[in-house]
């Protein structure tokens, strides 16, 4: 690290997935958002910051990884889907390597793809033992990565809050999963869909949380006005320290016209062999019902607009990364030298982003990231890479101002979880919500009677998942809106269900044991955190 530089980029990646677990049924396409981003995202980011170590590259790097991620990289049915998507995916490589033998090209991609996939395997079952989990324990253990929670199940703080102790609830259990699994407690938190509202803080000085991530406007709105916009994190006068996004990185990631991710030479994401390929013999790898989706083998490149797709080539995707990873670092020394002639402290330029982007979405940004911290630990310049918590340590006097309320997504302010077509959600939420809060003060405590308190547990876990602002934003978005309309009504359905067996004193043992072992997150809940 350098001795003293003019200010800091600190990249925090937020690892999030909805809790989809379905033991009753392999017919499930969504089980595969998981499958999908361990391949694409979560091993592609370890085995990039492993070179990095091997290599004695000094970095640093935020995550956060969520409860409901948590629980399914730690779900051993999921595990063994998981391996079981993998020997199915090398399957399908081996037989596109004979099916495009006459054309070098794609062989050579189709042998990628079966060396890829076969290797995902490898680390996955060798390496980490089918729990990832523990890798990246490992690399915030060594100090080069900072890991940091969530709300229990992503539920969105700024309409919750209505009833504070749901919020409460949310906090208490994203503390609790995280210290289970990482063996310390959470310095950060990624308030989910970066909803801020200041009645949260409370709560979460209560469980030891230092600083939030929040989106541009909840700093820049501040109130009194912050000094230095978003070149410096801000503090609540609750005692919460707010970083907020930076415009301009962002933008160079982010945009639609413009960002990185769009570039012609790289990979492709719509045009894949599950919709090119011939339905008779493609129809094994696809959906079960017969509907054609992606697979995940892809042998176009981007090309650009109204032009036939050309196929894709690593080495040009390759100099593509170099080239843009040069235009972040040149653009980020000119945008810290300046503003570093006007901050008190050296700014901070903080590059938050959906980590499944890096991968998923965007399938050379692992390598992209693995790119440019090479280029900002190897090459002269005036900025260094950082923590939240590193940049608190280093600099623990700052503007004393509260957060705007706040989100990221469409508009900034709530739009995308509360509009027309999901405001029906709310009320059967807030409701489920002083129920269970009734239920906790009724039975407090509860630990004489086996059955009741397994059901009060199970209430909560309904609750929480019921409360996934993922199911909000999916219906917003017009994509797999029947699975998430599903998943509220079931929610919500086993949560009443329950709520009357319990005060009626009529519960169904068994209608527990059949949700529970569907709905098993959060093994360790106790109901009283609504209390």
């Amino acid at each position: 690290m350098k001795s003293n530089p003019k200010g800091y980029v600190s990249f925090v990646l937020h690892a999030h997935l909805p809790f989809v677990h379905h033991p009753e049924s392999e017919d499930y396409l969504e089980e595969q958002w998981l499958f999908e981003a361990i391949s694409e995202t979560y091993i592609p980011l370890l085995l990039n910051f492993e070179k990095l170590v091997n290599e004695h590259v000094d970095f640093r790097i935020t995550m956060s990884m969520t409860p409901p991620l948590l629980n399914m990289l730690d779900n051993k049915l999921l595990q063994d889907r998981y391996i079981k998507y993998l020997q199915k995916h090398i399957e399908l490589a081996e037989k596109e390597i004979e099916r495009n033998k006459d054309n070098k090209t794609v062989q050579n991609l189709s042998k990628y793809y079966f060396d890829r996939y076969s290797n995902d395997l490898h680390v996955f079952k060798d390496i980490y033992n089918c729990n990832i989990i523990q890798g990246f324990k490992h690399f915030q253990d060594i100090g080069v990565l900072e890991i940091i929670t969530c709300g229990a199940t992503h539920g969105y703080f700024p309409i919750l809050y209505v009833n504070e102790k749901t919020v409460r609830a949310q906090i208490t259990v994203g503390v609790k999963c995280y210290e289970k699994y990482f063996g310390r407690k959470p310095r950060g938190i990624w308030l989910p869909e970066c909803g801020y509202v200041p009645e949260a803080d409370k709560y979460l000085r209560e469980f030891g949380i230092e600083y939030v991530i929040t989106e541009t406007h909840g700093i820049l709105y501040a109130n009194p006005t912050p000094v230095y916009g978003t070149f410096a994190p801000i503090v609540s006068p609750d005692g919460i320290v707010a970083f907020g996004r930076d415009m301009e990185s962002s933008r160079q990631v982010w945009s639609s016209i413009n960002g990185y991710p769009g570039d012609y030479n790289y990979r492709e994401w719509y045009r894949d062999i599950g919709y090119d390929a011939p339905y008779d013999y493609i129809k094994p790898y696809i959906a079960c019902n017969g509907a054609r989706v992606p697979t995940g083998i892809k042998y176009y490149r981007i090309t650009g607009k109204d032009c036939p797709k050309d196929y894709y080539n690593p080495v040009w995707a390759q100099d593509t990364i170099n080239m843009q990873a040069g235009h972040f670092f040149d653009s980020r020394q000119r945008q810290i030298s300046e503003a570093a002639k006007f901050t008190q402290n050296p700014p901070i330029v903080l590059c938050p982003y959906d980590a499944e982007l890096y991968g998923h979405w965007w399938y050379e940004g692992p390598d992209w990231l693995y790119t440019l911290f090479k280029k900002i630990y190897y090459d002269k310049c005036d900025f260094d890479l950082i923590t939240p918590s590193e940049y608190i340590e280093k600099y623990p006097q700052m503007q004393v101002s509260t957060p705007c309320r706040s989100s990221w997504g469409a508009n900034g302010y709530s739009e995308v979880w509360l509009n027309q077509s999901n405001d029906y959600v709310h009320r059967h939420l807030h409701v489920a919500g002083d129920r269970m809060v009734e239920l906790a003060n009724l039975y407090p405590n509860e630990t004489n009677d086996t059955s009741l308190e397994r059901a009060l547990n199970q209430c909560a876990r309904e609750l929480l998942l019921a409360q996934s602002s993922d199911w909000l934003f999916i219906i917003t978005n017009g994509t797999m809106v029947d699975y998430a309309k599903k998943r509220i009504k079931d929610h919500i359905g086993r949560f009443t269900k329950l709520y009357y067996q319990i005060k009626n004193n009529k519960i169904d043992d068994d209608f527990v044991s059949k949700i529970n072992e569907i709905d098993c997150i959060f093994p360790e809940i106790d109901y009283n955190i609504y209390k």
